[in-house]
């Protein structure tokens, strides 16, 4: 199981072991029974049907002892369900809106991050609601899950006693990139929490895309014109397209100001040929200010930042095989890899190195050079990557902490 860092989850874990624990039992009793009846009452044995009487004692026992364990489980099921949903009333209160296929948080002073970030050892009630289908907030490192349903308002809550990051998922299939909704939990001392909530998302390209993330954006149209749900908001400024209307018909526009307004706000106007209309509106969802910002980034042609970290590994696959909470999948974990000493094979010979960033790149580059003691030579080279988003991934990886030397 995933370590426990949340009171809740433990009572969860007990009830859980306690009822298989009792099913494993019933399942050995039933079998051992069952294997000496068939020896002790085989046909070779009682030729003639006999009629066995009835027995008190027994039918006693069999209704009393299930009666008792079905009561125990129920029991320590309510009371793990209940620790589960009784949030603390100085819960710090974050709201979670789901879309298609991102989470957005907002915090009571407003600001919106696809990032949840809370102080440890403080409890976290979260109130959530989806935007367009069903989706399922799950986060397994606390034993959380909850269905987040369009037009209703769900919550759970948590604490946990552990700085670290935790992974956030969706356990709810929801379309085409279902797979990818994923977004991470900070959990941070006091301290970095207020300077991180104090913090600013920045200006100009920074705060664009910083606030394209956090209302869900990025999850169709990327950042570097690979193809996704959404055309690429990749030199959209001033591109001349197609444009399904919705009586059918086709006319030829422009990528400005008005279009890119309207596009947001009422997406229904208009269809880029070639995409599904699968666009929810933001009318009414989104500020004057933040509108402006992310129009402004748009039209900013090719003043691409720097590619987020995570995002690179999600896209190409790493955290298929490398965890990020320091747990072992096929891969080591990402989580305090950085600057960690490690022990690895070049052909017959093995060495001690230290993983700076000079290692990290060959590993990612060219991971066939140096196998990592204890681990299979599975990883394909990806040596297609360009220098920029190299160096996004060793990033992340640093972000994730240092390991011991």
């Amino acid at each position: 199981m995933i370590p426990q860092v949340f009171d809740a989850a433990r009572q969860v874990d007990q009830a859980f072991l306690i009822i298989l624990g009792i099913s494993v039992g019933l399942l050995i009793l039933v079998t051992a029974l069952m294997a000496v009846f068939v020896v002790r009452y085989h046909h070779t044995r009682h030729p003639v049907a006999v009629e066995i009487p009835g027995n008190v004692w027994l039918e006693l026992i069999w209704t009393i002892i299930p009666a008792i364990l079905v009561t125990g489980m129920f029991w320590f099921g309510w009371s793990s369900y209940k620790a589960m949903r009784a949030a603390p009333e100085n819960a710090l209160a974050i709201g979670v809106e789901s879309r298609m296929w991102s989470w957005s948080f907002i915090y009571p002073d407003g600001k919106r991050s696809t990032r949840l970030v809370v102080p440890v050892d403080t409890p976290v009630k979260l109130n959530m609601t989806s935007l367009d289908v069903i989706h399922s907030f799950y986060v397994p490192a606390m034993r959380i899950k909850m269905d987040t349903i369009p037009g209703m308002k769900t919550y759970v809550w948590f604490k946990s006693d552990t700085q670290a990051d935790f992974d956030i998922l969706c356990a709810e299939y929801c379309g085409l990139k279902h797979a990818n909704m994923l977004a991470t939990l900070s959990v941070v001392g006091a301290d970095e929490y207020q300077a991180w909530l104090a913090g600013d998302a920045g200006q100009g390209a920074a705060k664009g895309v910083a606030l394209l993330e956090s209302y869900g954006c990025t999850g169709c149209h990327s950042l570097d014109g690979a193809d996704g749900v959404g055309p690429s908001f990749k030199g959209l400024s001033g591109r001349r397209f197609t444009a399904e209307l919705p009586d059918g018909s086709e006319t030829q526009m422009v990528a400005d100001e008005q279009y890119l307004k309207r596009a947001i706000l009422n997406p229904d106007a208009e269809y880029v040929k070639g995409y599904s209309p699968a666009m929810p509106a933001y009318e009414g969802a989104i500020p004057e200010e933040d509108l402006t910002a992310m129009i402004n980034f748009l039209l900013a042609g090719d003043a691409t930042p720097k590619p987020a970290g995570r995002e690179l590994a999600e896209n190409e696959g790493c955290l298929s095989c490398h965890s990020t909470d320091g747990s072992v999948i096929a891969g080591p974990s990402f989580k305090g890899l950085a600057g960690s000493l490690r022990r690895v094979s070049e052909g017959d010979a093995v060495r001690s190195l230290k993983a700076d960033r000079e290692y990290l790149q060959e590993s990612i580059v060219a991971p066939e050079k140096m196998i990592s003691e204890g681990f299979e030579p599975m990883m394909p080279a990806y040596d297609s990557l360009e220098p920029a988003q190299l160096d996004a991934l060793i990033d992340f990886i640093e972000d994730l902490g240092q390991g011991d030397q």
